[in-house]
């Protein structure tokens, strides 16, 4: 066979040949062809720099996903799937105008989708999903009047592949905007997720791929195409469409079995398609970089599938289904639809820039540079990801697919700039004859491609090994791990050489199941799965020292705990989790149970021990590695260039919509004379940033998580939904919170993630002043937050068993023990201050006192308790009639707030000194709630 214009022509349905094809012509439909693919290359690209720049932007995993399919992909669909139309009909290939318009469409319906998402801007997300469906639409239009205007082709039914393709990915469309719109946690999203995905991922993409390689496989390979492919195609078709419609029905209606059988049918589907093309390809095999690329991303295809029927088989519902499929998008999106993606533009590229033998051979030779070593990389690096490895292999693996990735679009971009250059320069310099490359060297070059390719894996797995030989040893499948979990049963025990294997998830602060029961003798495998539905990364930790490692949700890992001699505890090892309770209960059952293993309790001690929330409950070693906690020595002073937090309250800025950036920084940090401890802070300081406005006025924050952990915010000066604002984000993350405040008052924001006990007193709390209505100058205003530590191990974090106890190590101004009894407030003699006060917590109450001071206005909550030394004479009232005019003969002492309450005082103070600032619960302020008032002339 012979193609000149066509990639696909009648793919196979002639002779084959080993030549490319042989026109000269740079046809204007070509530069059209190009042209036309340009979006597909800038979209392309714009992952490659999502990829680089993820840590730094929002919704990362999201946009990964997203630049390639929605943008690269749909692009490469509307583009190459005209093409291979026009070549199956003969068609002459002159639809400019619609083409175009389609294209823009798209490309702006996708920019409008992403822009949307990420800015949480409703109204473009839903105007930029209905032009994508409207430009899938058109296309299916245009597709079938090119049927109906054409003569009987031989390969019409990969059109009509096309075609279902086409619809459905408007609906696709449509749920993705209501998943934008439904929170995580909510059991609808779950069941909108999979139509989502069962339509653009299966529809949109899967029919797309399954209609063009019944064609373009054969011609790739140049071998001549099954006598029964067009048949086989019609059959798969009856399979895989309404495979995919009842799978996305199903999948709103909550039907699980129904979804399973959608597909199984879906599957075989894929098993109908896969017989011709296994024929095809014993009969010549693939040899260069388009062919293995196009291989390999099938069988992924087929991976994927087999994974998805199992999950929802396996699953007890449709939603804990879903959970644990948010591991295959990533082997979907990079091991299967770019690798088919980058194989069918191999072929494509040189076909399409065309200029005969001399030029084709050349753009060929581009586009199989080190074919075999990126094949090679990107599937090895892409299974070991999916093992239970260390997560620094994970990151070093799933950085080699997107290298490799990368440099697969470079190769690309360099293949038609060759191509083109080479038609440029043909008319001056005669072309060179082809010639046939000497298969001993190809294949010579491919073994050492092949070697060269598997030594720099496992030098980067090595080198991973080496930066954190920790994970390494602990991993659940190291022989580390395995000798622990052997180690487990006492003495004398006897296997029973039986295995019992528990599924265990991972959600809410729960493990699920809490208790198992093992025979004694048995050994005991567990399968964690993290399906919180909040967000947040959980691991399983073993009294004997196996564990499962992090694991982000959705992922699942392997605990081998080895023989069972005895009752055994487990718990979940990020910091706070185990005191809220994640703890899990193995109790050996039978005979012989009366000695509990290293590390354990009995069976009815286990929960006992360590309680619900862990009061005094005893840690595991591994907490307690960094060694004693640490100790504030009163008579100690700050490190070398330590400065007070300024307790000045920030002026309100300009306008009514404040925008502000807080970052999530994780570090070790002098939180009290001779105390270091790992703080976890907005913007760096505890307290975090505070925000100054009036009411009316609106809030626009840009959370960014840069921490190692996930982590969130709650603004109590807003009343909102805490649904999908106050959500957990992961490392790398960002969202947006915006509120208007409609209600003044001191407001507290803190950390939302659980435990929020450990998280606020780790750090990651801050304030929001609000000032009521004409509230009169003064001509100074503090604010001064309480808050509380629990000090761990030098440089470690917070003690979460204190937090549980209520027995703070100090409780602080600022952030810091008495730090203005080193820095005074300042004011003058018959100055008039405000001083906002707030009550961080996370336990103690405060009761707000100024030694030496009298307080003649007091707002607590809302509300004046006492103005110009007069109450309000109607309850709830700003000001009661009269309260404005003249002072009144009434004081107040105190200001009393319990744990996230505010307010202020105000006062003046008639004699120069040194006047205390404390909290009146004495013990309190002998352990740090205590400051000075330096009063001067």
């Amino acid at each position: 066979m012979q193609l000149s214009h066509s990639a696909a022509g009648t793919a196979g349905a002639g002779n084959a040949t080993d030549r490319r094809p042989t026109d000269r012509r740079p046809t204007g439909r070509r530069r059209r062809m190009l042209r036309r693919s340009t979006p597909m290359f800038g979209w392309l690209l714009a992952e490659v720099v999502m990829v680089m720049a993820h840590r730094f932007v929002p919704e990362p995993r999201w946009l990964m996903v997203h630049l390639l399919l929605l943008g690269a992909v749909s692009n490469a669909i509307v583009v190459w799937s005209g093409y291979v139309t026009d070549a199956i009909l003969r068609g002459s290939g002159e639809h400019g105008r619609q083409d175009a318009a389609v294209l823009g469409l798209l490309n702006l319906g996708a920019v409008g989708v992403v822009v949307g998402l990420v800015a949480d801007h409703r109204p473009a997300l839903w105007t930029g999903a209905t032009l994508v469906g409207l430009a899938a639409v058109l296309h299916a239009v245009g597709l079938a009047v090119r049927v109906r205007t054409s003569l009987p082709a031989r390969f019409t039914i990969t059109v009509r592949y096309y075609l279902a393709a086409g619809l459905m990915l408007p609906v696709g469309a449509w749920l993705g905007t209501r998943l934008a719109a439904l929170p995580d946690a909510d059991p609808v999203h779950a069941r909108y997720l999979l139509a989502h995905l069962a339509l653009n991922l299966l529809g949109w993409v899967g029919l797309t791929v399954a209609g063009t390689v019944i064609t373009l496989w054969p011609t790739m390979l140049r071998t001549r195409a099954d006598e029964a492919t067009v048949a086989v195609g019609r059959r798969a078709w009856w399979l895989l469409v309404p495979s995919t419609v009842l799978l996305a029905a199903a999948s709103l209606a909550d039907l699980r079995w129904v979804a399973v059988l959608a597909a199984l049918g879906y599957l075989s589907g894929l098993a109908v398609i896969a017989a011709p093309l296994a024929r095809e390809t014993l009969a010549k095999r693939p040899y260069d970089f388009g062919t293995w690329s196009m291989l390999a991303g099938l069988l992924w295809w087929a991976g994927c599938l087999v994974a998805l029927a199992v999950g929802l088989t396996t699953a007890k519902d449709l939603t804990t289904a879903v959970e644990g499929l948010h591991a295959l998008t990533g082997p979907f999106a990079a091991g299967f639809v770019a690798q088919v993606l980058f194989g069918a533009l191999s072929y494509l590229l040189p076909v399409v820039v065309g200029g005969g033998p001399s030029i084709v051979r050349r753009t060929t030779a581009v586009v199989d540079q080190a074919a075999v070593a990126r094949v090679v990389l990107a599937n090895t690096a892409g299974l070991a990801f999916l093992l239970p490895v260390p997560s620094l292999v994970r990151v070093t693996t799933s950085l080699t697919v997107y290298v490799v990735m990368a440099w697969t679009i470079g190769v690309l971009i360099a293949t038609v700039v060759t191509g083109l250059r080479s038609l440029r320069r043909r008319a001056a310099t005669p072309p060179e004859p082809p010639r046939e490359e000497d298969p001993l060297i190809r294949r010579r070059r491919g073994q050492g491609q092949l070697a060269a390719a598997v030594g720099v894996l496992a030098l980067l797995v090595v080198a991973a090994g080496v930066v954190d030989p920790v994970a390494v040893v602990r991993s659940p499948t190291s022989p580390a791990t395995r000798a622990a979990a052997d180690a487990g049963a006492p003495a004398g025990v006897t296997p029973t050489g039986h295995t019992t294997t528990v599924a265990v998830t991972a959600a809410d602060m729960r493990f699920t199941p809490a208790t198992i029961e093992v025979p004694r003798g048995d050994r005991l495998v567990l399968e964690v799965t993290n399906a919180d539905p909040k967000g947040q990364s959980h691991d399983l930790t073993l009294a004997n020292g196996a564990t499962s490692g992090r694991l982000a949700p959705g992922q699942t890992a392997t605990v081998d705990a080895g023989v069972i001699g005895a009752s055994l505890q487990g718990w979940c090892s990020v910091a706070g989790h185990k005191q809220m309770g994640m703890t899990l209960a193995i109790t050996a059952t039978g005979a012989g149970d009366a000695t509990a293993s290293p590390g354990s309790t009995g069976a009815m001690g286990t929960m006992d021990s360590m309680g619900a929330m862990g009061s005094t409950g005893s840690r595991a070693g591994a907490e307690r590695a960094a060694g004693a906690d640490a100790v504030w020595d009163r008579n100690a002073s700050p490190a070398a260039g330590w400065t007070a937090y300024d307790p000045t309250l920030p002026p309100v800025g300009e306008g009514t919509v404040h925008q502000f950036t807080f970052t999530v920084r994780e570090g070790v940090r002098e939180v009290a004379p001779g105390v270091t401890q790992d703080a976890w802070t907005f913007n760096g300081t505890v307290p975090g940033t505070t925000l100054h406005g009036r009411v009316g006025d609106t809030f626009e924050i840009t959370l960014v998580n840069d921490g190692s952990m996930g982590h969130g915010i709650d603004f109590h000066a807003g009343s909102l939904a805490p649904d999908r604002p106050m959500r957990t984000i992961q490392p790398g993350e960002r969202l947006t919170y915006r509120f208007t405040a409609t209600r003044a008052g001191v407001w507290m924001y803190h950390c939302s993630t659980m435990p929020m006990s450990l998280h606020i007193a780790n750090g990651m709390y801050g304030a929001v002043v609000i000032d009521p209505p004409d509230l009169p100058r003064v001509d100074r205003e503090y604010l001064l937050i309480q808050g509380e530590q629990y000090y761990g191990p030098q440089g470690g974090v917070a003690d979460a068993d204190k937090i549980a106890a209520r027995t703070p190590d100090a409780v602080v101004f600022n952030g810091y023990p008495n730090q203005y009894d080193r820095a005074p407030l300042t004011a003058r003699i018959g100055e008039r201050i405000r001083l906002w006060v707030l009550d961080a917590g996370p336990n103690e109450s405060l009761a707000f006192h100024v030694v030496g001071g009298q307080f003649d206005s007091v707002w607590k909550e809302g509300s004046w308790l006492l103005r110009n030394g007069r109450a309000p004479s109607t309850p709830g009232s700003d000001t009661g009639s009269g309260s404005d005019t003249g002072s009144g003969s009434g004081g107040s002492q105190t200001l009393d707030l319990l744990a996230s309450q505010g307010g202020f005082v105000e006062l003046s103070l008639p004699e120069a000194g040194h006047y205390s600032v404390v909290n009146h619960q004495m013990t309190l302020a002998e352990r740090g709630a205590h400051g000075t008032l330096a009063v001067t002339d």
